[in-house]
């Protein structure tokens, strides 16, 4: 059984004991979260499309950790110019495990 959910304006194919990284969301470490934004369930075969999203589908995830993602450099320079800039960025993440999907 999967499901493609809508977390925080990005859309991820999700199943059972899965971990992933999603943007950083407002709940604590530890606790359980709920996404009401399921738009495909897949239940062994029987797919229940939603328009937008599927009525009374929901799947539950459990906070495991805050963290920063790693850090990408952004370089920009003009030619000839003498014009360069250099920065870096750490994007803010959140870890969820996938404990179960209703459908």
């Amino acid at each position: 059984m999967y499901a493609i959910v809508d977390i925080a304006g990005k859309q991820f194919k999700v199943q059972k004991d899965q971990k992933l990284y999603v943007h950083r969301l407002q709940a604590e470490e530890g606790k359980s979260v709920e996404f009401d934004q399921v738009l495909l369930v897949d239940d062994s075969g029987s797919v229940k499309v939603g328009t937008p999203s599927v009525k009374g589908a929901s799947v539950k995830a459990k906070v495991l950790e805050h963290m920063k993602g790693d850090k990408v450099i952004v370089f920009k320079k003009k030619r000839r110019k003498g014009y360069r800039v250099r920065n870096g960025h750490r994007q803010y993440l959140t870890q969820i495990q996938i404990e179960s999907i209703k459908g």
